[in-house]
């Protein structure tokens, strides 16, 4: 049986954080925008549990979701799927987490990103601690801004040791990082060197577009975010007829949603079924 890894990104366009290198930060969306958004996301499930293949569904929104019942309801209705593997979703859980207790647990994780501009140290570390308590794996990830190491050691100091503290390496300009930088963001995420630099991609396989694929509010269907152009519509009969083998086209990536589906890296063998929710099978930092 098939096994998929969707990517699903709704019009949900809003974020109640107000971090200065991201475009959504501090924006809204209209009530008939959040109720569009929610039309969709249920279709999506439906259709999800409609399928007889093997599905893993992150979901990627531009902005925080968790603090809308839609995604919530989401996130439980899939986790209870017999065909879903796992239903994971980027967050930075700054909302609720009591409606966790009602999901499946084993098949939830989450992707949950610290940022010390908008919230405190102490205040992220009590949602993940309630994560530990609930049994819900997750990931804890942080930009890797040079003059924030300080509060990365931090955090991962304070951090279960069990848990995965992934950076994400800026790549705003050449050079950014030194050896020395890289050499101490590295003794905190074995893998930032992964996500320092772009991967030559053109030409070379990848699972994007044939196992893994991306999906918006419609059912328009592109390998990845990252390649535009339209492969089908998951609404549309046939559309299975679209996942196949290609070439990326892109001279690039440097995104860990795109880069981690090249085959070439094989960090599918690194991240086993954690790989939507970024958690490596075994664990890999030596604290």
């Amino acid at each position: 049986m098939s096994a998929w890894s969707i990517l699903y990104r709704g019009p949900l366009s809003s974020c109640n954080y107000s971090c200065n290198y991201c475009p959504f930060a501090k924006t809204t969306n209209t009530r008939a925008e959040l109720e569009d958004d929610a039309r969709k996301l249920a279709r999506f499930v439906a259709w999800v549990g409609g399928r007889s293949e093997s599905i893993r569904v992150l979901f990627t929104p531009w902005g925080e979701a968790l603090f809308h019942r839609s995604y919530q309801e989401a996130m439980v209705r899939l986790s209870h799927l017999p065909n879903v593997r796992r239903v994971a979703i980027q967050t930075n859980l700054s909302g609720p987490l009591d409606w966790l207790e009602s999901c499946q647990r084993e098949h939830v994780g989450l992707w949950a990103t610290y940022h010390p501009t908008q919230t405190s140290r102490p205040r992220f570390l009590a949602q993940c601690q309630k994560l530990d308590r609930l049994g819900i794996r997750h990931s804890v990830g942080v930009v890797g801004f040079k003059e924030q190491f300080p509060e990365v050691l931090a955090l991962r100091r304070e951090l279960n040791p069990e848990t995965y503290l992934w950076i994400n390496a800026t790549k705003h300009a050449p050079d950014y990082y030194s050896a020395q930088d890289l050499e101490r963001f590295s003794a905190v995420d074995p893998l930032f060197t992964l996500n320092a630099v772009r991967h030559e991609s053109q030409g070379k396989a990848c699972r994007a577009g044939a196992s893994a694929f991306s999906v918006d509010g419609d059912g328009a269907m592109r390998r990845c975010h990252f390649i535009k152009p339209l492969i089908g519509n998951i609404y549309e009969a046939g559309f299975e007829s679209a996942l196949r083998e290609r070439p990326c086209t892109n001279e690039t990536c440097g995104c860990h949603i795109g880069y981690v589906h090249l085959d070439v890296l094989n960090l599918y063998a690194v991240f086993g079924e954690g790989v939507m929710e970024r958690i490596p099978a075994t664990p890999i930092w030596q604290g």
